[in-house]
């Protein structure tokens, strides 16, 4: 691909928290007999049944940044990352981890990211740019993104129109907005740009430039200047089923998508892509219910060309790595399936099966 030149560091990595408390098993073999304790650790085990019922299952997608290099163009470049980005809006994916397919490590990963001199950057660096833009509602980007060469065609790109990027007129339960400079006096918060006629006042003092989620409540009136609260990211979805985008994770290899999983208590069923995989119809495909599914693509070489290229899974087969193991485009005319192509074949190959897998959750 062409030579692009970094001006700017990316956007700061959104985290995924989850703060529930630990769930771990009461013993039975105790012996406690005292009525008051026995008391309380079934209020504690009902509390954490109640947590366990609040937390919504979500799915992830990884892919190598190396996908990135094979385009000719930062044009072309753009295209694709807007391809995947389109793909992972329609079939409402919550996580995109990009990974490497070199021996690299995210120390050099960040300091690439950081750099501001002019040099090339690497495929993994434009995609997560790409992805982190086109996922940030249009009036919140001048001010999170500052300019940069390698955000010079997204312009062509059609947009996500995912339900969080509301129009100025539109009202909704929640707003994604960007803390500002202004101060309300002896208000004690923080004003946010929320995308409306008004900047709105949060119960919090954060610093300018600062990606927040702010509940609006029903209170359309902007002129009272009455405090909204921040709630994390993921509220929308767990109290209303919205879509709230995709959060975007850089892994240093393979093994890194799963060994720093953002989740708490990890991914708990993993599936890798490959044309080598199990031919299953998609009717007939039944997933055991889940918390936090993974789904892994390829690069030019496949999926296995990670494994291979990784020193933490050296010897590994992909049944090794992998849960299940599938080929979602049988038969298929052309040599190879490019990722972009694939991602779209692939998240309507699992559509259903995942939706069965849900209703079991």
């Amino acid at each position: 691909m062409g030579k692009k030149k970094k001006r700017a560091e990316l956007e700061p990595e959104p985290e995924l928290v989850d703060d529930r408390e630990t769930r771990n098993e009461l013993d039975p073999a105790n012996g406690d007999s005292n009525e008051k304790t026995k008391k309380k650790k079934k209020k504690k085990r009902d509390k954490q049944n109640d947590d366990a019922s609040k937390e919504v299952p979500t799915v992830s997608i990884a892919l190598p940044g190396s996908i990135i290099d094979n385009t000719q163009s930062y044009e072309l470049a753009t295209r694709l990352a807007g391809q995947l980005a389109r793909a992972m809006t329609i079939f409402r994916i919550d996580e995109v981890v990009v990974f490497d397919n070199k021996r690299t490590s995210e120390n050099d990963y960040r300091a690439s990211a950081a750099n501001k001199l002019d040099e090339d950057e690497s495929g993994t660096t434009f995609l997560i740019r790409i992805l982190r833009y086109l996922e940030t509602p249009q009036y919140l980007r001048k001010a999170l993104f500052p300019m940069h060469s390698s955000l010079r065609f997204v312009g062509l790109l059609p947009p996500l129109d995912a339900p969080h990027h509301l129009r100025k007129h539109e009202w909704a339960p929640y707003r994604e907005g960007v803390t500002v400079k202004g101060r309300v006096p002896n208000s004690g918060g923080t004003l946010v740009d929320v995308g409306l006629s008004k900047d709105v006042l949060i119960d919090q003092v954060l610093e300018p430039g600062v990606r927040v989620t702010v509940a609006m409540g029903t209170n359309r009136n902007l002129d009272d200047d009455i405090p909204r609260h921040v709630v994390p990211s993921s509220k929308p979805k767990e109290e209303s089923g919205m879509y709230w985008g995709y959060k975007v994770r850089y892994a240093s290899n393979i093994s890194s998508v799963f060994k720093d999983c953002s989740y708490k208590g990890g991914y708990d069923y993993l599936i890798g892509t490959s044309e080598h995989g199990d031919i299953i119809n998609s009717s007939e495909l039944a997933l055991p219910a889940f918390r936090h599914l993974l789904i892994a693509f390829g690069g030019l070489a496949g999926l296995e060309e990670s494994i291979e290229a990784d020193d933490n899974l050296k010897g590994k087969k992909m049944r090794e790595v992998f849960d299940s193991y599938f080929n979602t485009c049988p038969h298929q005319g052309s040599r190879t399936i490019r990722t972009e192509e694939a991602m779209f074949i692939s998240l309507q190959y699992f559509q259903e099966p995942i939706s069965r897998a849900l209703l079991k959750s």
